[in-house]
């Protein structure tokens, strides 16, 4: 509501601007510098199609000027409904009985089918400020650009409520050729409104009926969020209770459909009992959904359109046909309009402004660009070839050029002819004035467009082709229908053939008459049955509706590890334990056992990294063996950089424990051998670090911290530390062992094979152990690593111990979070990747001096002296 008050202020400043006197330049204060498909007239009628069917959201953060929506998806069709009123508007000047001697002209503006690209565009129109902005010193008058007396748009219902509401107050004509909303009839709040299609509560009552006749008592509809939609909807459901009929369900298609929106509608229409749905929705709306209904070959389906989408040709493309092939719905009366196919073909593209939208046409309809710059809102444009312009309309067969029965455009056709009729009547035309014999419109008589209004709504008058073209209090035409049936040709393609009619003004019992030899069915040539419910298949039970019949039930398929093997179970019957469902629930089935196994895949990865692991830290042994004299093995007890090296290696091994199937002696052998040998790794690179500390401390004068730390202490050292872990894993394996165990929590029919403790604190004692001796490390470590030195292992130590932290500490997080065997995963992984820090930021440095710098494995060469 709000930005239709703020458009209704702006029109009125833009008239009160118009007010002044003639001489008065013109300067427009928005921006309305939009394309424009234009011709001078005497009298303008301006129109509103949606050459686009996307429009972006308009970014409104109230701190900048909001640009215009950047539209795409170029829409062929709607390019012919504006080709039609060009070429209504250009046969009208030609006649010499109607409106003779004056020329009518055209402003004609994309709308995008978005209501903020619609207001836009139809202030525009009435505001005159269609010209790109001039300076008041340029010349401009108001006079030049005068607004347009009537408008012909909308085609979308929510955009067009937004336009007429806003002119209404002031009395412009607004005709739409497509808008059918129910809503649109409160003459309260659209008083200038009028439409030349029927209002859908015309083809409610039709669509009642024809489910009626082919007594389809459970349907489904499908709409969007658009006033279209949501009213026509809501009309029906009431009609077909009233009727006796049930609506199995209804889903709303967003704005901005998401993959996963429109996969649950598609469930929902592939678990359906129902056989018949309606929907009430553009092609370009239904476009997600019908590919994903395509994608899963739901061909059970009986469509019923709207005619909104009934002759759309954007859904007979082939991959639609097997699921849309047999659709039934309602159009408008459709014909052939003499002469339009060949305006149709005469269309070129041009560097003039007023070709943008035939430009656009162009590229899109012949996937190129064109050489004077491209009006296409295609993103890959520059990717293109470019554009002759002199491309063969002829040889594409699009919704464009398809004349053979036009239905909009006939719509947009007649808007027009009601137009110049009105006009006729309005300007006196063809009688006598002056005391003159001069035959023709009083065209020096200026009128409002309340005057035309007025005459507009008295326009009664039978057109070229027999059908009587007028409008009743509401604004309302002669509500007529086909009935159409989308049918196979010989060509691969989709034939719109009509089976029936339907007149809302016959009398009750002769509104609707249908040829049932006539029809193609989607699936069979009888129409397919859809009734309330039908019994429940093996595999699904009985689910009643509160509020609803008896009769009216749903059959939902048994929940994971339930079965139903009779047809029409009420309950479904519970597997027996590690037994599960099958897939379609009618028998159980023995359970798979999951573990992580050594033949698998991820399996086989930690083996070769485990292995990997051991023949690393084996290399490694041996060039310290064959290197043992050397300085920088034999500083800071190579004694203990051999132990180091084994306990690595047992790290690595320990790994393989944690892989295949779970039994009592693995299940303990894992976590003390897991425990034990990282304590054993963490105490040696303990007591190398103390080693290192004592070392330079021992330098000072009369020092003898070094020799308080000798050889003996140190395998003590380590002897204590790794005795304390070994009483703690005895401790816990022997009071509460963790076990195998057969857990079922999980889906799908998996029974995971695990190793699950009674007293889960065991685990973090041990695994706290080890983190309190690393800390002292990596403490000690980090007070050492400044110390002078070439080789400073201080240094390499502390970052060892920093990714050890940085593992672990990532560990637990994601040992929680995994699912199943791949817990075990991320433990052997945080045991390998940990293994692996230790080993190559302890030894490489060590191994690259030996082997690449020899140099520097001198004593001279490691203390600089």
């Amino acid at each position: 509501m709000s930005v239709v008050l703020t458009c209704r202020a702006l029109l009125l400043l833009y008239l009160f601007l118009e007010s002044y006197d003639a001489e008065t330049f013109c300067s427009t204060i928005g921006d309305f510098d939009l394309p424009v498909l234009k011709a001078d007239g005497e009298v303008l009628i301006g129109g509103l199609f949606p050459l686009h069917y996307m429009a972006s959201k308009p970014d409104q953060n109230y701190t900048s000027r909001p640009q215009h929506s950047q539209c795409s998806g170029f829409d062929l069709r709607a390019f012919r409904w504006v080709q039609t009123m060009v070429f209504a508007i250009e046969e009208i000047n030609r006649n010499t009985t109607l409106l003779p001697g004056l020329t009518l002209g055209y402003r004609i503006m994309d709308s995008c089918d978005h209501v903020h690209t619609g207001l836009t565009g139809s202030l525009a129109l009435v505001s005159g400020s269609l010209p790109p902005r001039q300076s008041p010193t340029e010349g401009s008058q108001c006079t030049d650009n005068a607004p347009v007396s009537a408008v012909i748009g909308l085609a979308s219902s929510t955009p067009t409520r937004a336009v007429a509401h806003t002119l209404g107050p002031f009395g412009i004509p607004v005709v739409s050729y497509f808008a059918t909303c129910t809503c649109l009839t409160n003459k309260q709040v659209y008083p200038s409104f009028l439409r030349t299609v029927p209002s859908d509560m015309f083809q409610v009552q039709g669509l009642v009926q024809l489910v009626a006749h082919f007594s389809w008592h459970w349907v489904g509809t499908v709409g969007t969020e658009d006033d279209y939609s949501r009213y026509g909807i809501q009309a029906f459901s009431e009609q077909l209770q009233e009727w006796g009929g049930c609506l199995a369900f209804h889903h709303t298609i967003p704005k901005e459909p998401t993959v996963a929106k429109i996969r649950a509608i598609a469930d929902t229409l592939e678990s359906t009992t129902a056989r018949v749905v309606i929907a009430f929705a553009t092609e370009g709306q239904l476009l997600d959904l019908l590919t994903e209904v395509a994608r899963r070959n739901l061909t059970r389906l009986q469509w019923v359109a709207s005619e909104a989408w009934v002759t759309a040709s954007l859904l007979t493309a082939p991959e639609f046909q097997p699921v849309l092939a047999g659709t039934l719905g309602f159009s408008f009366r459709g014909t052939v309009i003499p002469g339009l196919s060949d305006f149709l073909l005469k269309v070129r593209p041009s560097p003039r402004p007023q070709s943008a939208f035939t430009n656009m046409f162009w590229e899109e309809l012949f996937g190129c660009k064109l050489v004077f710059g491209s009006h296409s809102s295609n993103t890959s444009s520059k990717t293109q070839p470019q554009c002759s312009g002199n491309e063969d309309l002829t040889s594409r067969k699009t919704s464009y050029s398809d004349v053979s029965q036009v239905r909009i455009s006939y719509n947009v056709y007649k808007a027009v002819y009601a137009i110049a009729h009105a006009l006729h009547e309005l300007l006196q035309c063809a009688t006598l004035w002056e005391n003159t014999t001069r035959v023709g419109c009083k065209t020096t008589t200026a009128f409002t467009p309340r005057q035309l209004l007025m005459h507009l709504k008295r326009v009664n008058f039978i057109n070229q082709f027999g059908e009587k073209v007028s409008f009743d209090s509401n604004g309302e035409p002669v509500p007529l229908y086909d009935i159409i049936n989308w049918q196979r040709d010989h060509k691969g393609g989709i034939l719109f053939k009509k089976v029936g009619s339907y007149d809302g003004s016959a009398p009750n019992g002769q509104q609707l008459w249908m040829d049932k030899d006539a029809i193609v069915w989607t699936e069979g040539h009888q129409a397919p049955v859809s009734v309330c419910s039908v019994a429940c298949p093996p595999g699904s039970r009985k689910a009643s509706r509160p509020g609803e019949a008896v009769c009216c039930f749903d059959c939902l398929p048994c929940a994971e590890g339930q079965i139903s093997n009779t047809t029409g179970a009420t309950e479904c019957l519970r597997c027996p334990l590690y037994y599960w469902s099958d897939r379609d629930r009618v028998a159980c089935i023995a359970g798979v056992e999951e573990f992580l196994s050594f033949q698998e895949t991820l399996g086989i990865i930690l083996v070769v990294l485990s292995l990997l692991g051991v023949s690393a830290a084996a290399v490694i042994t041996v060039i310290f063996l064959c290197h043992k004299t050397t300085p920088i093995v034999r500083a800071n007890n190579s004694e203990i950089s051999f132990l180091l090296l084994l306990s690595l290696k047992l790290c690595f091994l320990c790994s393989l424990v944690f892989m295949g199937r779970p039994s009592p002696w693995s299940c303990r052998a894992r976590q003390a051998a897991f425990g034990i040998s990282f304590v054993l790794s963490i105490s040696c690179i303990l007591v190398k670090t103390i080693v290192v500390l004592l070392a330079f401390r021992s330098t000072l004068p009369g020092s003898r911290k070094g020799q308080l730390f000798g050889p003996p202490q140190q395998r003590a050292f380590i002897f204590c530390c790794a005795a304390v872990q070994v009483v703690l894993c005895a401790s816990w394996l022997s009071v509460s062992p963790p076990v195998p165990t057969k857990n079922t929590a999980y889906q799908g029919g998996r029974i995971l094979l695990e190793c699950k403790g009674t007293w889960p604190q065991g685990f973090y004692l041990v695994l706290g152990y080890i983190g309190l001796l690393s800390c002292i490390c990596f403490v000690l470590a980090f007070m050492g690593r400044k110390l002078p030195d070439t080789f400073n292992e201080a240094k390499l130590i502390t970052f060892s111990m920093l990714i050890f932290f940085a593992v672990w500490i990532s560990f637990i997080p994601a040992h929680n979070s995994s699912p199943g065997k791949y817990t075990v995963a991320v433990e052997i992984f945080a045991i390998l990747a940990s293994s692996f820090g230790l080993l190559f930021c302890i030894f490489a440095p060590k191994c690259y001096i030996i082997l690449f710098k020899p140099e520097q494995n001198t004593k001279k060469g490691m203390t600089r002296k």
